[in-house]
């Protein structure tokens, strides 16, 4: 991994860029980074991170040892389209993208391509990446060992079937979007409460990373846990009522399966192009 080449520069690539950086995996100079419109993201990740930008994508993936699909999921045919016939062939091609199977990928480059689909989350900006991992057709030891080491410098990696993946997206892919959601209904009841930013910033922030230990240290389910914490009649119970009257884990987990059904709808999308070329 002497050379990489990010196609997209979104939220999910700057996280892991972040994340190669800090852990000292990658120098910038090692780090290339190119998209269809935006440039003055490019200017932007550049300033930051001292990684290398460009607009040329043909010449940016001439010179990768690895390639990371990281645009929209829509933009994976043009993107492919484009740059087939620059990559070097001996590349890794690693894939972050929801619903795009490795098979339509393979395809689309047209020959025995190593590519691998991954789940990672931003979570990878401070190491702490859920990042699921499968291979494709014509991946080698080698590379799955190579794409295990990158993201396992970001968090932790699961190696699994691609038939997973979308529950899997859905579900840490997805996931700290609907933590920080109702993280932000805490920090707003803090305030609403007259704590100040930094009192709820503080409590908030360790009662999260109490709670994320505690599950990791623990075989007890969810459930024990949160009924560890309640007496009856007290403040916690009261709080819970309120959930139970309005299901909110009911309506939490519909909008979870949203997710993951929206991952094989694209998937779907993708596995019916029966001729992508």
């Amino acid at each position: 991994m002497k050379n990489i080449t990010f196609l997209g520069a979104g939220s999910m690539a700057e996280a892991i860029i972040g994340g190669l950086l800090a852990q000292n995996i990658l120098s910038p100079q090692q780090i290339t980074v190119t998209n269809f419109t935006d440039e003055q993201r490019l200017k932007q990740l550049s300033a930051q991170y001292d990684v290398k930008v460009t607009r040329n994508r043909q010449e940016a993936v001439a010179k990768a040892d690895v390639i990371i699909f990281a645009m929209k999921p829509y933009g994976i045919k043009d993107s492919i389209t484009e740059i087939r016939d620059f990559v070097n062939r001996e590349s890794l091609f690693i894939s972050i993208l929801a619903g795009v199977p490795t098979h339509f990928i393979e395809e689309l480059l047209g020959f025995e391509a190593a590519v691998i689909r991954t789940m990672p989350n931003t979570s990878a900006f401070v190491r702490h990446s859920a990042t699921a991992i499968t291979k494709g057709r014509f991946t080698k030891p080698e590379h799955l060992k190579a794409v295990n080491q990158l993201f396992d410098a970001l968090g932790t990696v699961l190696e699994t079937d691609e038939s997973k993946l979308d529950a899997i997206t859905g579900l840490t892919g997805s996931g700290p979007a609907y933590l920080y959601y109702f993280i932000e209904g805490l920090y707003e009841v803090a305030h609403l409460s007259g704590l100040h930013q930094d009192e709820a910033h503080t409590l908030i922030t360790e009662t999260i990373i109490g709670v994320g230990q505690r599950l990791k240290a623990t075989e007890k389910t969810p459930e024990q846990l949160y009924r560890e914490v309640m007496s009856p009649n007290g403040t916690t119970e009261a709080g819970f009522q309120h959930l139970e009257r309005f299901q909110v884990q009911e309506q939490f987990k519909d909008a979870v399966l949203k997710a993951i059904n929206r991952s094989k709808e694209l998937g779907k999308v993708y596995a019916n192009h029966n001729n992508p070329l």
